[in-house]
């Protein structure tokens, strides 16, 4: 067996996965990525409005003095929705909660798992091009085979279809 058989034939950057050979891994996944984007946001917010509405309610106790944290409370929720990300993305799974529901994991270019800054710089990146770039952060994906948004380019992501991993009994053909 030859080097170049070895699958070493001088492509050294091979992606692990390839819209042409496993069309099955990209389908449905600019869609699912919208809703479970959706999710996500709703799991984010949940814990923030709490948190205000907890900071409120203590200033009233307080007699307006508890009303003082609410400077703390826009830094928190940026801390959160990183750590959150950073957490889902670096898990088991290598995808967030939404992205669980609606069966999509990110991997590396190369088919590592994400980890926890992998994660979080997804979720940086995604919100400061969004907030630059609305609508040609989202363009991106529409025009390439895998997908990819801008952030996912930048960071050598790629987000895949987890539905196809389970196999689907075929029916027999006469």
């Amino acid at each position: 067996m030859s080097y170049s058989d070895q699958g070493h034939s001088g492509d050294m950057y091979r992606h692990a996965y390839d819209p042409y050979l496993q069309p099955e891994l990209f389908r449905g996944v600019a869609t699912r990525r919208v809703f479970a984007f959706l999710i996500d946001c709703l799991v984010i917010t949940v814990p923030i409005v709490l948190g205000y509405i907890f900071i409120f309610v203590f200033g009233i106790i307080t007699l307006s003095l508890g009303w003082m944290l609410f400077w703390l409370a826009w830094p928190a929720s940026v801390i959160w929705a990183i750590v959150y990300y950073g957490a889902c993305i670096g898990g088991p799974h290598s995808a967030t909660l939404g992205m669980r529901v609606m069966d999509l994991e990110l991997r590396t270019w190369y088919g590592a798992p994400g980890y926890f800054v992998l994660g979080a710089m997804h979720a940086v990146l995604f919100y400061v091009s969004v907030s630059f770039l609305t609508p040609f952060v989202v363009l991106v994906g529409l025009f390439n085979g895998r997908r990819r948004l801008l952030h996912d380019i930048i960071l050598g992501t790629v987000v895949i279809n987890t539905s196809v991993r389970s196999p689907i009994p075929q029916t027999a053909r006469p």
